[in-house]
């Protein structure tokens, strides 16, 4: 079954990319909040959380690891002096590239058996099951894309 399949094989993805991660120290929430960073830029902790998925809980933890290691940082919100603005710093850029190397090679490992052709195929096929369950569970596109 499908489902089934699916469910066996993101056991194995989860495996490998939590393994990646350790490697260097990092978690899954790590990449999530760097990655985020990169591609938005400076945002408060709600904001980062909304757009990386991390509930606010999660988030307070995750920027306070990353504010020790000295990949990001917290400066008081200039409009708005009671919330913080999180800022990726070049030690986090360099951290986050580290990461995404990483997650690639954790990709390759999972996908080994197929080719490239096979790997897009696959890769399309998921992102239109992902696209269609998000829409009709009305989860915000920008959450997901």
């Amino acid at each position: 079954m499908p489902t089934w399949l699916l469910g066996q094989t993101a056991q194995h993805a989860g495996r490998l990319v939590v393994d990646g991660f350790s490697s260097v120290g990092a978690r899954g929430y790590h990449y999530r909040v760097l990655a985020t960073l990169d591609d938005f830029g400076p945002a408060s902790q709600a904001s980062l959380g909304r757009r990386s998925g991390i509930h606010l809980s999660d988030m307070v933890a995750t920027v306070n690891e990353l504010a020790e290691l000295g990949f990001v940082e917290r400066a008081p919100d200039p409009s708005d002096r009671r919330r913080n603005v999180i800022s990726l710093t070049t030690a986090g850029k360099r951290h986050l590239r580290r990461l995404e190397s990483r997650l690639a090679a954790s990709q390759d490992e999972l996908l080994a058996p197929l080719s490239a052709e096979e790997r897009a195929s696959l890769t399309n096929l998921l992102a239109t099951l992902l696209d269609h369950h998000n829409q009709r569970a009305g989860i915000p596109e920008e959450r997901w894309r």
